[in-house]
């Protein structure tokens, strides 16, 4: 079958890829039916199976929407697929989401109900949810809120990362206020202006220095990177409740919704 060059590259990007499926197609069933080799003693003579050709080929060019259906349907069944795949490996992975002992915790640290959030402190979304995130914390004294170090923004992010791991690491009792200062800077957050939230909550920003420098916050950042692969999450916020993956800043409603459903 020909196929017109200069008509075909003036369709619709659709409208090429409808035409290709259909030649796809019918390229498959011709060669299914003219494969001689493979047919049984009884099948379709010759000229039934080029009349057979013919028909299946009028068919899909008088009835383009047939590709439009099939190709929707295939979407439709892939994202069930992906969906099904995430479900599995997010309940695979809970030890690795809720129970790292290397993630800093907020909210109950002995709650029942576990709210991840893989964040970024240069990520504007991530700060715009912050305050939604603590009043459903105060709100619902049951959940532990544990917090995945994501820095995807560039080197600032991951100083504040670095910085992060550091106070939850040596001061604990601290982590809560340098967490919400350092997530509510505006513009760029370099070193120095870290170093100083950390001078202002009474934190000795020498020795905190040198807590970043420790090899094993690398070591929980990597992990960090490749649960995050494996969960094909690429962007922040992303939260994880209930075995459920949410992408993006959500409102209060969703998450007391999730929250509600889990504690049923």
């Amino acid at each position: 079958m020909d196929l017109n060059v200069s008509a075909f590259s003036l369709m619709p990007a659709f409208g090429r890829t409808a035409a290709l499926v259909a030649a796809f197609i019918i390229v498959i069933t011709s060669q299914s039916f003219t494969d001689t080799g493979h047919t049984a003693e009884g099948g379709f003579t010759d000229a039934q199976k080029t009349e057979l050709n013919k028909m299946i080929e009028q068919y899909i060019f008088d009835r383009p929407e047939v590709i439009l259906k099939s190709i929707q349907r295939m979407q439709v069944r892939q994202k069930a697929e992906e969906g099904a795949q995430a479900a599995a490996t997010l309940k695979e992975r809970k030890q690795d989401l809720e129970a790292d002992p290397d993630d800093p915790v907020m909210g109950n640290p002995t709650g029942t109900i576990t709210m991840v959030e893989f964040l970024d402190y240069r990520c504007g979304y991530c700060k715009r949810v912050f305050p939604t995130v603590m009043k459903v914390l105060n709100d619902n004294p049951s959940v532990r809120y544990v917090i995945k170090e994501f820095p995807i923004l560039g080197p600032e992010s991951v100083t504040a990362s670095r910085a992060s791991l550091a106070v939850w690491r040596t001061q604990k009792a601290k982590y809560g206020a340098f967490h919400a200062a350092v997530i509510n800077l505006r513009g760029g957050i370099p070193e120095a202006k870290i170093l100083s939230v950390a001078t202002q909550l009474g934190i000795d920003a020498k020795q905190l220095k040198k807590d970043m420098a420790d090899p094993e916050i690398d070591r929980i950042l990597e992990k960090n990177y490749q649960l995050a692969q494996t969960l094909n999450i690429n962007g922040t916020p992303a939260f994880v409740i209930g075995g459920k993956l949410v992408p993006g800043a959500i409102d209060a409603a969703t998450m007391n919704r999730m929250i509600v459903e889990l504690g049923d």
